[in-house]
């Protein structure tokens, strides 16, 4: 394959110093302007892209707070970018990226491509995978810069503006679909109606699935609208009781706790519930799983299977439900992140 620099090299110089906004040290709130310059020239196998937009999603805000104890500050997060690429590394060939290619990135940012996992199309497992907001800034930036194999093509005509939380949201429900091998006329229910909760009525409705959202009572019209046949309230455990051995597939996406055994329940012989929410904790009879069913978690898929999503969204004219707010707005973004008012995504613009 053909890896000239006449072809990909940038037409212009691109500047040094970058413009962001981060969180300066562990326990600060807000997101302040912050300049920083990367210490080396781009990568062989690197791309630098030019952000238009980017996904506010809660493990930013995880981050953001070191929730999970690996932090480094200053902190620069957003791993759902939209952008385009503005420079090449000398071995990236022109038949994966060039100048000018509008591209997205969600949470890993590179891959080494040569461990066991990597070979049998399993990068997200990668042993030295790179992630977009760890070790590394992201893109609440007006650049970053990620392996080129990371880097995924936009289809034509998908708006630039609200792509961006199918990066890491929309990857994160479609994933099970094909994981699992969910049957296109397949009985699924959708626990929690948020950020994943929203996208994932939609992919699993646009596979052919019969779809019942599982959600407090204000929000069924939501759920409807978004392609929902049913709707169950989820604070009602007597109402989630009346649907035993109903579901083929449940998919569980909130951060807290359920009422496990009756969800098990809820399930057919050889039924899955599979958690893509970060739950504390599970406590379930294990009587319950003896009708050979299952339960298991997933996460991202590989950069192909990305792809493979963002042509179904594409399709299917499947876009998150957003607020778009300026890139000088975006703690109030995460304001509303925080006390969960967002609807249902937010994204920052440049």
């Amino acid at each position: 394959m053909s890896t000239s620099m006449s072809t990909n090299a940038s037409p212009n110089p691109v500047p040094t110093s970058i413009k962001a906004w981060a969180v300066m040290k562990q326990g600060d709130q807000d997101l302040v302007p912050f300049e920083f310059t990367h210490p080396d020239a781009l990568a062989a196998n690197d791309v630098e892209i030019q952000v238009e937009s980017c996904g506010v999603c809660h493990t930013d805000l995880t981050m953001l707070e070191n929730g999970w104890g690996m932090t480094t500050f200053p902190f620069v997060g957003g791993h759902e970018v939209i952008g385009k690429v503005i420079e090449v590394g000398a071995k990236v060939p022109s038949s994966l990226h060039k100048v000018g290619d509008r591209v997205g990135l969600g949470y890993f940012s590179s891959y080494c491509g040569e461990c066991d996992n990597c070979k049998v199309d399993l990068p997200v497992i990668c042993t030295k995978r790179g992630i977009s907001i760890n070790g590394r800034h992201g893109g609440f930036a007006e650049r970053v810069r990620c392996g080129a194999s990371a880097a995924i093509p936009i289809p034509e005509g998908m708006n630039p503006d609200t792509a961006g939380p199918l990066l890491c949201a929309g990857n994160t429900v479609f994933t099970p679909l094909v994981s699992f091998d969910v049957a296109h006329d397949a009985k699924v229910g959708i626990v929690g109606i948020g950020g994943l909760g929203h996208l994932a009525i939609k992919f699993y409705k646009a596979w052919g699935c019969d779809v019942t959202a599982f959600t407090s009572s204000g929000k069924f019209e939501d759920a409807k609208a978004m392609g929902a046949d049913q709707c169950v309230n989820s604070r009602d455990v007597e109402d989630i009781k009346k649907y035993s051995n109903q579901f083929d597939f449940i998919l569980y996406t909130p951060d807290q706790e359920g009422p496990w055994n009756e969800y098990i329940a809820a399930l057919k012989f050889h039924g899955r519930l599979n958690f893509v929410g970060i739950a504390p904790s599970i406590t379930a009879s294990i009587f319950s799983l003896l009708a050979e069913k299952s339960i298991s978690g997933s996460a991202q898929c590989s950069p192909a299977r990305t792809s493979e999503m963002l042509q179904f969204a594409a399709k299917h004219q499947i876009e998150p439900i957003t607020e778009v707010f300026p890139m000088a707005k975006i703690n109030d973004a995460f304001d509303k992140l925080r006390d969960g008012t967002i609807r249902f995504r937010g994204v920052v613009k440049l």
